[in-house]
This record gives C-alpha cells, structure tokens and sequence, in this order.
C-alpha cells in the first residue's frame, strides 16, 4: 500500500487544550445565557412554524376523505357502466327498437353498372429551365 503524500494535520490542532480552557464562573455563566437565548430563539421558531402550518393537517384529511369519496364514486359508475354497456342489454334495446342480427336479415343480391371510364389525362406543356448567371 502506497501512502498519500502530503502535510501530516495533527488532531490536536483542532481539539482545545484543556490546560487553556476558561473555566471562571462569569464565562460560564456567559455560555448559560448564550445557550438558553439559542433555546428559547430555536423554540420560538418552532412554535411559529407550527402556527403558520397548523391548517395544513386540517386541510389534509378533507383531501383524503374526499379522496375516499371520489374512489367509491369512480368504483360504482364502474360497475354501472358495465352493467348497461352488457351485451344482452344492448341487443335488447337494438330489439326493441326494430334493428335485426345481421344474421337474420336476408341477403339479397344485386348488379352494379360499372362507372364510367375515366378521361385521359391531358397533356402537359414540357417543362423548360432557364438559368441567367451574372458576372460581377
């Protein structure tokens, strides 16, 4: 194994000695206010987000509800529809309003007279080129 060259970094640099640290009773009493201010800033935060996002929940469960609905709405007209979309409905209805199986409807034969012929094209004029180059 190769190893990387480069500037060996001490972790002691960035650890505090421990001989160096304040440990006076003002400097700690400093930090305690510091940090509770940093508590009470944190808390007020959270509680105002809280207060600003407290109709979203609210706002959620109607969704999900109506959501609900509409899923049982869709499942029903589903079944709805295939029920009078069904074959047998639908050659009932066709029954009763005088249409016939093709199946049952007589064939009957018949002649055509063919369409007149068609007109020859007319001719064409050939086309021509022409090209004009200008020198300049």
């Amino acid at each position: 194994m190769t190893r990387l060259q480069g500037p060996q970094v001490s972790l002691s640099r960035f650890l505090p000695r421990w001989s160096e640290l304040d440990t006076s009773l003002p400097t700690w009493r400093a930090r305690a206010v510091r940090y509770v201010l940093i508590y009470f800033a944190l808390v007020l935060v959270l509680v105002g987000a809280r207060a600003l996002t407290s109709h979203v929940r609210p706002a959620l469960r109607a969704a999900q509800t109506r959501e609900a609905a509409l899923t049982t709405q869709n499942a029903n007209l589903t079944v709805q529809l295939q029920t009078l979309e069904n074959q047998r409905r639908l050659l009932d209805w066709a029954t009763e309003h005088g249409m016939r199986r093709l199946t049952d409807v007589p064939k009957d034969r018949a002649t055509f007279a063919p369409l007149p012929a068609a007109p020859p094209p007319r001719p064409r004029p050939p086309r021509t080129l022409e090209v004009n180059t200008l020198w300049k």
